[in-house]
């Protein structure tokens, strides 16, 4: 219900979307409907369709899902894989290209079942493949493709039985790709293709000299981790023209970073590659495919510009970019144009996924009472602070700021030395935080903002506490700082007069998000609402679908949230296709090498003990298994 007074605020959804940057990091598939909720624009077999966050959430609640929820999208992972191959394909017809794309999604970025499934059914017809770095990643891949027609690509170290297995993955017909990480692989794919004889297909992955820019830098140039650098590749040549499987080489393949800022670096290290590829053709490698690896950036923080959570290109130019590139080294020597493969994970999922929760408690750094007249008895200091505090005035900010840190230090160290009462240190804290306040509030009428006051606005912003955990959900936030877009998912239509920092439920000084996708770039608060008493407040963090589930970690026991993925139909249904409920604590017990029933067990006797020693009854002995057994059923995370 919306009161009178914001009937009467010029705030609107339309502001609520320029403070959040939602239509500049969504790619258009998230909104803010004329009610105030994000909606998403779920592409459909008969156009899109917009549905509310909202309304999920209802459904959620209905089902028995509480929070936090992540939320999988079905439609958009269906679009983003038709956006990348349709893209590459009018990017090869409009250039006159010669050979084709093929996709390769790589199963680390997100290796839950239900996604790969997702990935493999709505790729089968552009014969999207799958990415193998492990063993575990080959027996997925070869157990979802379908279509042989679709690549598998084999990265990371291969051991004899991971070659086994994929020349096995020959044998049935699928086109799977050993590629050579490192000399060592080399003999074992040569030893077992002979033995079992099935000819293998074989690429190698190089050492590009070519650096790019952001979190992943480390993946490019001469000390890159992965990768054969020139007289390695020679080594290849020759070990493979002596076993006489030279024409088993097939496949180039380099890869500069997952998220790549720049279209610059994109390109460079396209030419770079051709080069080899080029010279590895007059060596007698029939090559017939160049892979790029990762690298194609999605946009965190909505500035379109190169910095590490961002990028300044689309999905349509990196495609023509790559296809116009190749097409122009290639064409000066002859040389047939090769099948185009890219291991785009990051741009395939992230979209996809949602982190929902809602907020428990807040802390302010403000009054906590309205400040009145001072008692008679007060010490001389809280009289100086209070008089800091009423000559506060845009000319003398920095004084004012400067006083009122020295006032109430000189309280803090009288209550230390036992000169002051708790009540009296407590109204001088009340007499700073309205000082602050004034202080903050009068800076923006300041021409130039001396450097000290440049953070206030972060010293006094709110702590939300969120019922989530950083490590489990959002662990990029917390290892490489990665900012995500976080809002709320509803009164967007009310303007949000709060700064606040979010703070999960661990005990973690780590456990929070204070990284925010701002309208001028990264900001280290968000802008939400004040929390109305007996409503729930929802945020959501958004673009989350690639990598956090696998990397997510049991930090206080806070295991994995509660899982839905839906589907949203032409007429706006809403069909919830997937539920997983998340970890019980007893779940986590198990994780981490406790035995549940022995748990319980164990606390039976101590409640038992208890009992023989007079201190409960048995009525309470019973109330107390019935709790610890329902306990260890329940979720991990804070439940209503």
């Amino acid at each position: 219900m919306v009161n009178s007074s914001e009937k009467l605020s010029p705030w609107s959804s339309r502001n609520a979307a320029e403070l959040y940057g939602i239509d500049e990091w969504s790619s258009g598939y998230f909104g803010i409907s004329a009610e105030g909720e994000v909606i998403v624009r779920a592409p459909t077999a008969e156009g899109e369709t917009q549905v509310s966050l909202m309304e999920i959430v209802d459904g959620l609640q209905q089902r028995g899902l509480q929070m936090p929820v992540l939320l999988r999208l079905e439609n958009l992972v269906d679009k983003r894989i038709s956006t990348l191959n349709d893209s590459f394909a009018l990017a090869i017809e409009a250039s006159g290209y010669q050979g084709q794309y093929r996709g390769a999604f790589p199963i680390k970025v997100n290796q839950q079942s239900h996604v790969i499934a997702e990935i493999a059914r709505f790729g089968e017809r552009y014969n999207h493949g799958l990415e193998a770095g492990s063993k575990a990643e080959l027996m997925i891949a070869l157990a979802t493709l379908k279509n042989r027609e679709s690549l598998i690509i084999c990265n990371g170290y291969k051991d004899p039985e991971f070659i086994t297995l994929g020349l096995q993955a020959r044998k049935l017909g699928f086109k799977c790709f050993f590629v050579v990480e490192t000399l060592a692989e080399l003999p074992h794919i040569i030893e077992r293709s002979q033995a079992l004889g099935i000819e293998p297909l074989i690429g190698v992955r190089l050492k590009l000299s070519t650096k790019v820019e952001g979190h992943w830098s480390e993946d490019s140039g001469d000390r890159s981790l992965f990768g054969l650098n020139t007289n390695e590749l020679i080594t290849v040549v020759d070990e493979l023209r002596k076993a006489n499987l030279l024409h088993c080489f097939q496949l180039l393949h380099f890869h500069l970073g997952s998220q790549i800022p720049n279209i610059r670096s994109i390109r460079a290290g396209v030419l770079e590659a051709c080069r080899y590829y080029i010279e590895l053709v007059a060596e007698g490698a029939p090559l017939g495919y160049i892979d790029l690896g990762g690298g194609l950036a999605i946009d965190y923080d909505g500035t379109s510009s190169t910095s590490g959570h961002s990028r300044n290109y689309s999905v349509q130019e990196y495609c023509i970019d790559v296809v116009e590139a190749i097409q122009e080294c290639l064409d000066e020597h002859q040389i047939v144009h090769p099948t185009i493969v890219t291991e785009s994970g990051r741009a395939t999922v992230a979209h996809t996924a949602v982190l929902l929760f809602n907020i428990l408690d807040v802390t302010h750094f403000e009054p906590t009472e309205p400040l009145g007249e001072l008692p008679q008895d007060c010490h001389e200091m809280i009289q100086n602070l209070w008089h800091s505090l009423s000559v506060i005035k845009p000319a003398n900010l920095q004084e004012s700021y400067n006083d009122l840190l020295y006032y109430r230090d000189k309280i803090r160290d009288l209550f230390h030395s036992g000169d002051i009462s708790l009540r009296h240190r407590a109204l001088g804290e009340n007499i700073y935080w309205a000082g602050m306040q004034k202080v903050a509030s009068l800076v923006p009428q300041l021409k130039r903002v001396p450097a000290e006051l440049e953070s206030l606005q972060e010293q006094i912003a709110d702590i939300y506490y969120g019922n989530f955990s950083v490590f489990q959900s959002l662990p990029d936030s917390w290892a490489i700082q990665q900012v995500f877009p976080v809002m709320p998912i509803h009164r967007l239509n009310e303007e949000p007069n709060r700064q606040a920092i979010i703070a999960d439920l661990t005990c973690d000084c780590d456990g929070k998000l204070q990284k925010f996708a701002g309208p001028v770039g990264e900001s280290k608060t968000l802008s939400l609402h004040p929390i109305r008493a007996g409503e729930e407040y929802y945020l959501g963090v958004f673009l989350v679908g690639a990598y956090q589930e696998t990397l997510g970690d049991l930090h206080n026991l806070f295991g994995d949230t509660n899982v839905a993925s839906v589907r949203i139909n032409t007429d706006g249904s809403i069909d919830f296709v997937h539920e997983i409920h998340g970890d019980s604590i007893a779940d986590v017990l198990s994780y981490v090498e406790y035995e549940p029933n022995a748990l319980y067990q164990q606390f039976r006797q101590t409640a038992e003990q208890a009992v023989r020693d007079g201190i409960i009854s048995v009525a309470d002995r019973q109330q107390m298994l019935a709790a610890y057994s329902e306990g260890l059923r329940g979720y991990t995370y804070f439940e209503k």
